[in-house]
Parts: structure tokens; C-alpha cells; sequence
């Protein structure tokens, strides 16, 4: 029915490009409200940017639209299937087991940003699960999609967060949310997998057509576009990665449905970043073997590129060409990881022995497990001469005999650049972060909501979306960690 004429109309929400692929590549399906739902969130800034009018967005109709209470005539929900290997394992036919595609919005750059609902029931790929999500883990992607934006990482974002006291069960009876995702796609390896180890080779070359035309269209004027695809996609997962290195962030879950074909990080489940730093730190409780540790990332990264490549093999038609396109992950990952320690280590230029110099310093903060994100900030503060500022580096790094060797070399090659004190600071600043999602302040958070209480969740929101800034009113949220936030662990139950 028409909306009547003194009625708002609807989120201008177009219907999905990726549905002019076939139903071979999706189901439709029917979001299944939640009982009672209720707004505990909404993403301003970001629905600002997607150019939904401030009257619409806060009205009950938005609301329902953003959580799939209400369906217009012009939207078809869709839920995509995908394969992937899990832990590096086949894991076979997988897809959106609790996300359904709701359409598109138009953002204020004039590029298609796709809606997802997370947690809005049961789709033919829920795989006997009921396709919800917990407030617990909507609170957390919620917060840390929004933190990785802040920080400059690339992400899905999160537009709106809604609960439920309707329950969902668990490792024990929780409540429900729904989590409302934007990105411009949320198209990942796997769906290139599901085709590829069927032998469905016509619908894999329509997907990575669609892929092209879509995302990569510059790829097309090229000798071997797919060749081209790949190591752009090489490319792109091996600079995230980097990146999220050089934030301590570790995603926990990298199997290859969850990796994006855009490179954006994709799906939070049991994320962390790290606090005190230890190479061989497992955010990811069921991650028995640590394959997903701190350290494995990078080479992690690698060989879902490498999966990723098998499939386009047929494409590409040649896997010596394969090959040289994924040649660039490793040479991509190191260029972008050189360049971001110069950057949080305050180095304009590259000298002989920078490696040696950044590795001693991980390699302190290792042995005296010092926290990562406070020993880089501190550090941002570091003079030439010395100041009451290396009293608070030696706090963090208790007992660390070297420590005053490695800062007279690291004085001696700051000098070697053309910056003084002031403009070394400020650009370390703006390279480490003072805030971040500590696992402790996500756990406060969650428990609050728990009890009705969501003033938490917006004051981390608001703190997150300026990691650099001093925000010295918040400086209790850069503190470190509390005793007891050592027995915090996090699981991929959801």
C-alpha cells in the first residue's frame, strides 16, 4: 500500500546489484522480527552519509526498516550462499546463515553502499542454527567496525543496533539484537570457492565478471583482466593485513568466507586487540592450535590469497600468470608494513637497519609483555633529550635492561631525519592510537546493556571515533587493563 500523503516515506533503499546475478547465487527470504525490538544505537555521522534526512531516521518507520520489521514493495531481501575452508579445512557449502542483503543506499560520494541485516532470523544456509545474533557479540562488531573506521582500517561499518529482550540459546539463554551492516559489498572468497569446487565454471566467470564491472572496472582494459583481479586483491588483503599488524588487531576467525573480496575487514567475531604484546597471542578461545594467532596473520592472509587464486585458475588460464599475480601479496605486504612502522616510529625516510631497529623494540615489548598500543603512544612523546617522558616508557617496561641502549639508537637515527621534535610528535600521534577497543571496555559495555543501561556503548562509540585525539576528559579509557580483564576470552558462539 502507497504510503499515505502526510506519512514519511521510505529509507531510498534501491534494490541490490548483486541480485541481477541469479538465483543461483542466492534465496530470498523473509526477515523474521525480532519480539519487541527497540533502537539502542544509531550511527549518525554515518547515516548522514548515506543521505537519510535526520527526520526520517529517527522515526519509528526507519527503525523498522532498519531492522527488517518492515519490508517496502520495492526491496527483495536476499541471503547469499557461499563455500569456504574453515580452519583451513573444507568446510563445503556455508552462505549468510544469519544475514540477509536488504538493498542499497547511494552515499554521499555517489557510490552504492549494500544493507545487511545481521541476526534477523533463520535463511536456507542457517545450517539448523536460528540465524540469530546475541547482544553480546552485535555489541562488539558494532563497536569494533567502528573503531577499525576511526583507526583508518578498512571495514564494513555499522549503521544501527537494535535488541530485543526475546532470547536466543547459547552456551545459556542471552537476548537478541540485530546489527545493521553497510559496505559496498560483502562479497567474499568463499562465493568464488562454491562455484569453483562444484565445476560451475559459467557461474563463476558471471560472478567474477560482476566482480569487475562492479568493483575493479579499470582491471578490464587490461591484457588478462582476472590475472589483474587477482593481484589486486593480492594487493589489497596483503595492505589490511599490514594494517591491522600494525594496530595489534587480530581478527580471530580468518577462514576464507570470511575474507572480502574488496579487502575490507569482514565479520567480528572473537577479535581482540592486543594488550600486553606476545607474538603468539590467540584472541579466539576455540582456536585450539593458534593458527589465527598474532603472529600467523600475515602468512594466514597469504594463503587465503592463495585459495582465493585456485579459483580463478580457469579464468585466468595459465597458473604460471596465476602465480605472478599472487607474487604480489608478499612483496604488497612488506611494503606497507615498512611503511607504517616508519610511520608509528616517527621515520620519514628508510636507512639501512630500520628493520633491526623496529624488530628490537617488538622484541622488547615481548619480553616485558608492555602494552602495545600505550608503549607506541608513549613513545610519540619521546625528545631528543631526555625528559619525564622516558620515565613513563621504563614504567611500561618494567625492568628492561635494554631498554636504554635501544632508545640512545633510536635518538641517534631520529636525528638522522630532517624533522625536530614537535613535527616527529605530531606525526607519531597521528600514527598510534590512544584509544582502542580494549576486550575489558567491550565486557563493561556488554554488561551495562545487559541491565538496560546503553550510555556505555555510545560513550565508547564517540571515544572510538577519534582514536588519535588526546579526548583528555576519556583518559581513563586509555588506561591499562585491570587485573581481573586477564580472564576475559572470547569464543566464536555468537
Amino acid at each position: 500500500m502507497p504510503d499515505a500523503p502526510n506519512e514519511l516515506p521510505s529509507l531510498p533503499l534501491q534494490r541490490a546489484r548483486f541480485l541481477t546475478l541469479g538465483k543461483s547465487f542466492y534465496s530470498e527470504v523473509t526477515p523474521a522480527p525480532l519480539s519487541k525490538s527497540y533502537r539502542i544505537l544509531l550511527n549518525e555521522p554515518l547515516a548522514k552519509s548515506l543521505l537519510i534526512p535526520d527526520s526520517l531516521i529517527s522515526s519509528e518507520k526507519a527503525i523498522a526498516e532498519l531492522t527488517g520489521d518492515r519490508i517496502s514493495a520495492t526491496q527483495t531481501p536476499v541471503a547469499t550462499v557461499y563455500s569456504g575452508h574453515q580452519f583451513g579445512v573444507w568446510a563445503g557449502q556455508l552462505g549468510d546463515g544469519r544475514a540477509m542483503l536488504l538493498g542499497e543506499l547511494r552515499d554521499n560520494d555517489g557510490l552504492q553502499q549494500e544493507i545487511q541485516l545481521k541476526g534477523a532470523g533463520e535463511t536456507p544456509y542457517s545450517r539448523r542454527a536460528d540465524g540469530r545474533a546475541v547482544l553480546r557479540s552485535s555489541i562488539r562488531e558494532y563497536l569494533c567496525s567502528e573503531a577499525m573506521h576511526g583507526l583508518g582500517i578498512h571495514t564494513t561499518r555499522a549503521l544501527h543496533l537494535s535488541g530485543s529482550k526475546q532470547y536466543a540459546m547459547r552456551e545459556q539463554p542471552e537476548t537478541t539484537a540485530i546489527v545493521t551492516r553497510v559496505a559496498p559489498s560483502f562479497i567474499r572468497f568463499g562465493h568464488f570457492e562454491h562455484f569453483y569446487y562444484q565445476g560451475r565454471i559459467d557461474e563463476l566467470k558471471q560472478l567474477t565478471d560482476f566482480v569487475l564491472q562492479q568493483y575493479y572496472p579499470h582491471c578490464l582494459s587490461e591484457e588478462n583482466p582476472y590475472a589483474e583481479l587477482l593481484g589486486e586483491v593480492a594487493i589489497r588483503t596483503a595492505r589490511l593485513v599490514a594494517q591491522w599488524q600494525a594496530s595489534g588487531f587480530m581478527h580471530g576467525v580468518l577462514n576464507t568466507d570470511n575474507m572480502s573480496v574488496l579487502g575490507l575487514t569482514l565479520d567480528y567475531g572473537p577479535f581482540g586487540f592486543m594488550e600486553a604484546f606476545n607474538h603468539d597471542h590467540i584472541c579466539n578461545h576455540s582456536d585450539h592450535q593458534g593458527r589465527y594467532s598474532y603472529r600467523n596473520q600475515p602468512a594466514i592472509g597469504q594463503w587465503n590469497v592463495f585459495a582465493f587464486g585456485q579459483t580463478l585458475v580457469p579464468l585466468i588460464n595459465s597458473v604460471e600468470t596465476t602465480e605472478q599475480a599472487l607474487d604480489n601479496y608478499k612483496s604488497a605486504f612488506e611494503q606497507h608494513w615498512q611503511q607504517l612502522c616508519c610511520a608509528k616510529f616517527g621515520l620519514e625516510t628508510v636507512q639501512e637497519n630500520d628493520a633491526n631497529l623496529f624488530n628490537e623494540f617488538f622484541q622488547l615489548m615481548q619480553d616485558h609483555r608492555a602494552d602495545f598500543t600505550l608503549s607506541f603512544r608513549t613513545l610519540s612523546h619521546l625528545k631528543i633529550e631526555k625528559t619525564a617522558d622516558d620515565d613513563e616508557l621504563f614504567a611500561l617496561f618494567s625492568g628492561a635492561q635494554a631498554l636504554p641502549d635501544w632508545l640512545q639508537r633510536y635518538r641517534e637515527r631520529c636525528q638522522r631525519e630532517n624533522r625536530n621534535d614537535s613535527e616527529r610528535n605530531a606525526a607519531m600521534l597521528a600514527a598510534n592510537p590512544k584509544y582502542i577497543l580494549r576486550n575489558y571496555l567491550a565486557q563493561i559495555a556488554i554488561e551495562k546493556a545487559q541491565q538496560d543501561d546503553f550510555s556505555e556503548i555510545d560513550r565508547l562509540h564517540r571515544i572510538l571515533q577519534q582514536p588519535f585525539a588526546e579526548q583528555p576528559e576519556s583518559e581513563i579509557y586509555a588506561s591499562l587493563p585491570p587485573d581481573w580483564a586477564g580472564d576475559l576470552c572470547v569464543s566464536c558462539s555468537s
